[in-house]
C-alpha cells in the first residue's frame, strides 16, 4: 500500500506556472503507475495526465497536452505536474493517484487507481 500527498498547489495568474509535487511513501514506489486528476466544483473528477513506473510512457488530456508536464523520480518517491500557461478553467482540486500493474500503462480512468493523495487546491485568477 502506498500514501500520497500532494503540494504546490496555490492562487496564480492566468498564463501563469505551478509546480504540484505528490510524495509517496514505501519503498516500492517505483512499482507503482502514477495519475494525475482534478475536480472543479460541481464537475466530476477528470483525468489530467499519466506516468507509468518507469516514466517510459506518459499521457495527457487534450485539454492539457503542451501546457503540461508530467515526471517522476523513483529515487525521490515523488511524482511531479508541471503546469505552463496556466488558464482560469485550469481551477480545480488536483488529486494524484497510484496503481500497481505489472505491465505498466497509462490508465486514464477513476476507478482503476486505488490509491489518492488529499488533494492540492490550484486556483487561477483571469
Amino acid at each position: 500500500q502506498v500514501q500520497l500527498v500532494e503540494s504546490g498547489g496555490g492562487l496564480v495568474q492566468a498564463g501563469g506556472s505551478l509546480r504540484l509535487s505528490c510524495a509517496g511513501s514505501g519503498r516500492t514506489f517505483s512499482t507503482y503507475d502514477m495519475g494525475w486528476f482534478r475536480q472543479a466544483p460541481g464537475k466530476e473528477r477528470e483525468f489530467v495526465a499519466a506516468v507509468t513506473r518507469s516514466s517510459g510512457n506518459t499521457d495527457y488530456a487534450d485539454s492539457v497536452k503542451g501546457r503540461f508536464t508530467v515526471s517522476r523520480d523513483n529515487a525521490k518517491n515523488t511524482v511531479y505536474l508541471q503546469m505552463n500557461s496556466l488558464k482560469f478553467e485550469d481551477t480545480a482540486v488536483y488529486y494524484c493517484a497510484a496503481r500497481m500493474s505489472p505491465l505498466g500503462m497509462v490508465v486514464r480512468t477513476t476507478q482503476n487507481y486505488p490509491y489518492w493523495g488529499q488533494g492540492t487546491q490550484v486556483t487561477v485568477s483571469s
